[in-house]
């Protein structure tokens, strides 16, 4: 043995134009099954992340109303040493009022400048692929 690897020559091989398109349908075919395949488990992923983030917010809200209802509580109490109490819960029934009605139109304006829901991921690998199909294309 010299170390040297034993090295046929490659026959090169020939296909007809038929073969070859035939071999390029079943790999695009193949390839966009699997950016579709990549796209639903990115969505899904993204979807639960949304879930359990929603369960957290609207856990976090609920608490954080218990909280604003004995602040409210508090504040009408406090009221009440200087004014009558009926006056006292009316002030702080209107300042509640407003502050939902800022936080309303605050959420308003965010929803309507968020961005649908897209897989990133998937979509720049399809533009990579696409890339890549011109490319050879071209040779």
């Amino acid at each position: 043995m010299t170390g040297i690897p034993d090295t046929k020559p490659v026959a090169e091989e020939h296909h007809s134009v038929g073969e070859l398109v035939g071999q390029a349908t079943e790999q695009l075919s193949q390839l966009v099954r699997q950016e579709v395949h990549l796209a639903k488990e990115e969505l899904a992923e993204k979807g639960r992340r949304a879930g359990r983030g929603g369960g957290l917010l609207g856990a976090a809200g609920a608490v954080a109303y218990a909280g604003l209802l004995a602040l409210a509580a508090t504040a009408a109490a406090a009221l009440s040493l200087t004014l009558p109490v009926w006056a006292a819960a009316l002030i702080v029934t209107g300042v509640l009022f407003a502050l939902a009605g800022l936080l309303a139109a605050t959420g308003r304006a965010q929803l309507r400048r968020a961005a649908p829901p897209t897989p990133e991921e998937t979509l720049g690998s399809v533009r990579a692929d696409v890339e890549e199909i011109r490319e050879r294309a071209h040779r």
